[in-house]
């Protein structure tokens, strides 16, 4: 006897569900995959569950914004709202922006050049000779700069050179006031020894006798 007719309608059985889903959803991978291989043939496949997580499948040959790209084309049916396909056409602008500016730097660099007309050469001779100026007044400014650096530093060293001498200079008179006092003071304190060390007798009296003592 063969395989009965399976009835298709959702299956209640959460447990079964799951296992069915599991089983078919491996079975068309591999069916998309033999397709691909068998026919040539570019296939994209998505599969979301029902707890939301997605499974994809596309052909090694292409990609799956190639195929939307294609079905979009020959359907003619919008895939996008007109903000995705601004945004879209602005990053198409600036990848051929950004081509145009690597040409553009190869031919600064002077390669690729031999495909330029006469026109072209002089526009990108023009282009040389004014970078080539501003990278001379570039340069012109920061000697300059550097000039008025080193002058200052110059002059700053001049001045602490000078506030050194003086401070030296101060140093030093006053060690010689220091020296000069303390000979003054040891000569002063020679003498007062000197004289408590005469005898009285000796010592120099009044060439005038007292007058009181006259009297």
């Amino acid at each position: 006897m063969g395989r009965g007719k399976i009835e298709i309608k959702r299956i209640e059985n959460s447990s079964n569900r799951q296992v069915t889903y599991s089983k078919r959803r491996n079975g068309i991978i591999k069916k998309a995959k033999e397709i691909t291989v068998l026919c040539d043939a570019k296939v994209s496949l998505i599969i979301y569950s029902s707890s939301g997580k997605m499974v994809e499948y596309c052909s090694p040959s292409t990609t799956l914004t190639e195929i939307l790209d294609k079905y979009h084309g020959q359907s003619g049916k919008k895939l996008w709202d007109a903000k995705h396909e601004n945004l879209s056409n602005e990053v198409d602008r600036v990848k051929k922006d950004n081509d145009s500016m690597q040409v553009e730097l190869r031919h600064l660099k002077g390669e690729d050049i031999t495909s330029l007309n006469h026109l072209e050469l002089m526009a990108l001779e023009e282009a040389l000779e004014n970078g080539l100026t501003s990278i001379r007044d570039k340069q012109s400014k920061f000697v300059d700069m550097m000039r008025d650096n080193g002058k200052a530093l110059e002059d700053e060293n001049k001045r602490l050179t000078y506030e050194l001498q003086k401070q030296q200079e101060m140093k030093i008179d006053e060690n010689v006031r220091n020296m000069d006092n303390g000979y003054h003071q040891r000569q002063l304190g020679n003498y007062n020894n000197t004289q408590q060390q005469i005898p009285f007798a000796f010592r120099v009296q009044p060439i005038q006798p007292n007058l009181q003592e006259r009297i």
